[in-house]
């Protein structure tokens, strides 16, 4: 088959899974199930046919409108199926259809799930990171080779120690935050994503997550305090961006901090 047929299908794939994705950042934290009803309108609440639900195609044929009640729709639905879209594809020139392919699919798509919910509710869902937690302990037994290990209980020991050292840092982190101002600093929800993010990546990358995390936060962080006086930013969002970075790029940023 074409590698550019490949492409296509993985791309469309992605925007799928991102649909479903959209599904579970409007339910799950309005304790919604994600299985059913059908996808529905958020104002009228009427059931969208499977032809006004098509990823991208809909939104821009409907001109971001309901079909039935002219209500906006959110420009975030075209966003997580973009963004998921563009995360397949590059799992898959990373990973062709292996099994990390399908593995990072699945802490990618936990990522952008628990972002966009952090990004408008301050929450992440258990649901995510503790499942994801027990998921990356599985698949990390399951296959050695996620870890660069050759047999089964040294790559669960990896997972292990970096939901420790993933989640233990932060924890300790949020302390001295909470120390330092007098406030809460750091929401356990963040602590539990970490710890997620580690039991994927190990404790190396985990911690060059909250490293890449600290790093844009802050710059995000300053520039809202500046613009807002909001001093209160959602962290999910910045410890995803920064396990993306790490898992792409992490060799990379390695070899250039220690040439």
């Amino acid at each position: 088959m074409p590698e550019i047929i490949i492409k296509i299908f993985v791309f469309i794939l992605g925007s799928v899974v991102g649909s479903f994705l959209n599904v579970c950042i409007y339910r799950m934290p309005r304790n919604l199930s994600i299985v059913k009803p059908r996808s529905f309108c958020p104002s009228c609440k009427k059931t969208i046919g499977w032809f006004d639900n098509i990823p991208f195609v809909s939104f821009i044929v409907l001109a971001a409108k309901c079909r039935r009640c002219k209500s906006k729709i959110s420009i975030q639905y075209f966003i997580v199926e973009l963004i998921s879209a563009i995360i397949f594809l590059v799992l898959y020139a990373y990973f062709g259809l292996s099994a990390k392919f399908f593995i990072f699919v699945f802490l990618c798509a936990g990522l952008v799930v628990s972002s966009f919910i952090d990004i408008e509710h301050r929450i992440i869902p258990d649901e995510i990171s503790l499942g994801g937690i027990v998921l990356g302990l599985v698949v990390s037994f399951a296959f050695p080779s996620l870890h660069n290990k050759y047999s089964h209980w040294p790559s669960l020991l990896s997972s292990l120690l970096g939901i420790l050292v993933g989640g233990g840092v932060i924890y300790l982190t949020g302390i001295i935050g909470d120390f330092i101002f007098k406030k809460e600093s750091m929401g356990g929800g963040d602590v539990k994503l970490l710890a997620m993010i580690g039991a994927f990546l190990g404790w190396q990358q985990a911690l060059l997550s909250l490293c890449l995390a600290s790093l844009f936060g802050s710059i995000v962080g300053v520039a809202i305090k500046i613009r807002t006086k909001e001093s209160l930013i959602s962290f999910g969002p910045f410890l995803s961006l920064g396990a993306l970075i790490s898992l792409f790029f992490y060799d990379r940023i390695i070899m250039l901090i220690f040439p």
